[in-house]
């Protein structure tokens, strides 16, 4: 009879120490998921801050040129507000409309030779570039951490301890096909 209780404690013990690593793993995809969409809300936040300065700088040269610069001060906030609530689902339709803003006032900076040759338009312009980069590059780490999580927490036996301990999915951040098709600037200008 005394094998028997020990063998039960031992198996008993090795399952709770599996439980525990299982329930750690999952607990660490949870923080990696939400460090890598703190990255992507911290490089949103210094675009926010730069759009004006940029939108600002556009209005000293562009007098008759206000729909560029209404529709980036739309995306603006709209992207602003989709950041501050987490709504990934509303992020990327409105970074798109805030990418293809950004596209028609590059379009149209060509037009005047004055504002293109101005330095601070121009280390604006590179400033948003990069961080426009920096975005999509964050992006991808947070969909792969996204998938991680939401992988893990749907298999055998991780779904026990998730769904024991209410583990989520994430959101994955994507954009439409229509997203992410590059804007036809000829028809901008037609």
């Amino acid at each position: 009879m005394d094998i028997v209780i020990y063998i039960f404690l031992i198996a008993t013990i090795i399952v709770l120490v599996y439980s525990i690593l299982i329930y750690n793993s999952l607990v660490d995809l949870k923080h990696s998921v939400s460090q890598a969409w703190s990255n992507i809300d911290i490089l949103l936040k210094q675009r926010h801050d730069e759009l004006p300065k940029l939108v600002e700088t556009c209005k000293q040269y562009m007098g008759f040129e206000q729909e560029a610069l209404k529709q980036i001060i739309s995306a603006r906030a709209r992207v602003a507000q989709a950041r501050e609530t987490g709504d990934i689902g509303a992020l990327g339709p409105a970074e798109n409309m805030l990418r293809t803003g950004l596209g028609n006032l590059f379009a149209v900076v060509e037009d005047y030779p004055e504002l293109k040759a101005n330095e601070k338009f121009q280390h604006l312009q590179a400033r948003i570039t990069q961080l426009e980069n920096s975005i999509a590059d964050r992006r991808e780490y947070y969909n792969e951490a996204a998938k991680i999580n939401n992988v893990r927490i749907e298999q055998f036996p991780d779904v026990i301890i998730a769904n024991w301990f209410s583990f989520k999915p994430r959101t994955l951040l994507e954009f439409s096909d229509a997203d992410k098709q590059d804007v036809d600037m000829r028809k901008l200008f037609s």
